[in-house]
């Protein structure tokens, strides 16, 4: 198979779904991952549908041999590896003071240590396009940038991703594979939803004023759509962005600055 292919994991919804919807209609064949069978089963017959190429593979990437598997079946279904983004990602609010143990371990797990074995499972199957290389594309955030009150937790895994994106572009950058991130705001999501919620339940905020806060800081004057951020990864995995390496960009419409 002569056409270039993505892994999208956390695919099955919001973004991550946003993002394989769009790299199949720029004529990707995308393997999307997640830990739902239903909801990645919607998401490959809305591609198919639409004449794309794609297929789905469950399972928990907070597990290395989980992403050893996954780029493992992108090789054997389709033959190559052109681009991994490692878009799976879960919040917690609450102070850093009164987070659970286990949530503590769990948001590590499941935001940190999952882009840890993308870079070290994905680059392998990359070198196999020699100087055409690859990319992998790491999800951050504009609490990535600033840290937010009542998501410490969360701020600390997308801080941590962008010192990941700068020292694997260096490491792989003799390679021609190149790393990036993105740096969504404030997604109109079920992840938003929850987030809101739990915002409503620790603070006393009523149902949906958390979120309009935000949006109303929002400079463009709407909240982000997951169509937004898959633009941004549509130019990043293509060779228009053949010469971009090691950053991390908001994509936001206007909170955060660089």
């Amino acid at each position: 198979m002569s056409k270039k292919v993505a892994i999208v994991t956390g695919g099955g919804q919001g973004i991550g779904a946003g993002i394989a919807l769009r790299l199949a209609q720029d004529g990707l064949a995308v393997v999307v991952n997640g830990r739902t069978e239903s909801k990645l089963a919607s998401v490959v017959d809305k591609i198919k549908a639409n004449g794309g190429e794609a297929s789905a593979f469950a399972g928990d990437v907070q597990f290395k041999k989980t992403n050893t598997d996954l780029v493992q079946f992108a090789l054997d279904k389709y033959g190559r590896l052109d681009s991994f983004v490692a878009n799976a990602g879960i919040d917690w609010v609450d102070t850093i003071e009164d987070t659970p143990e286990e949530q503590v371990d769990n948001i590590l797990n499941i935001n940190l240590k999952s882009q840890v074995w993308a870079l070290q499972t994905a680059p392998k199957a990359l070198r196999k396009n020699g100087d055409a290389g690859g990319s992998i594309i790491l999800a951050s955030s504009i609490a990535g940038m600033q840290g937010f009150e009542m998501l410490g937790l969360y701020s600390s895994t997308k801080f941590a991703t962008r010192g990941l994106v700068q020292a694997a572009a260096k490491e792989l950058g003799p390679d021609k594979i190149r790393v990036n991130a993105y740096n969504p705001g404030i997604v109109l999501t079920p992840m938003w939803d929850e987030i809101d919620a739990r915002f409503a339940e620790r603070t006393g905020a009523a149902i949906g004023e958390t979120r309009q806060k935000f949006v109303d800081s929002i400079l463009l004057g709407r909240g982000e759509e997951p169509e937004d951020i898959a633009n941004y990864v549509s130019f990043l995995v293509s060779d228009q962005a053949n010469y971009i390496t090691g950053q991390s960009l908001a994509v936001d419409g206007g909170i955060m600055f660089q």
